[in-house]
């Protein structure tokens, strides 16, 4: 099924994510990896699983998955920039609360890539 998704999540964010429709799906989709990876392959864990959730509950975000090599690490978010602020208050400052451990936001933004095919 993870192929199926990242197929799908290709394809709209071809088509822009900037629509309402096309920016819920893709969250959709991040979330459905998530439980995906801490279901059916088990390389997540609770304190990645808690991230996930805490940003589910966040206003502004889109979605949210694990992200590297599993068992411990990062999280992805999609968060429209207005609720970083509520972000990093609802997700990292809980998490730090409720799990004692602390947790660093790094804020990024995509950019169109290059690749192999650009050069041709």
């Amino acid at each position: 099924s993870e192929d199926a998704r990242t197929l799908e999540a290709a394809s709209l964010m071809e088509q822009g994510l900037g629509s309402g429709d096309n920016l819920a799906r893709f969250g959709q989709l991040l979330y459905q990896s998530h439980a995906s990876l801490r279901d059916d392959y088990e390389v997540s864990s609770s304190e990645l699983d808690m991230l996930v959730k805490l940003a589910s509950q966040t206003p502004g975000v889109a979605g949210a998955r694990m992200t590297g090599a599993g068992f411990g690490g990062c999280t992805v978010n999609i968060v429209n920039r207005r609720n970083l602020s509520e972000f990093e208050d609802h997700v990292v400052l809980n998490y730090s609360r409720q799990t004692g451990l602390n947790a660093q936001m790094y804020v990024c933004h995509a950019v169109k890539g290059g690749s192999y095919l650009d050069q041709q």
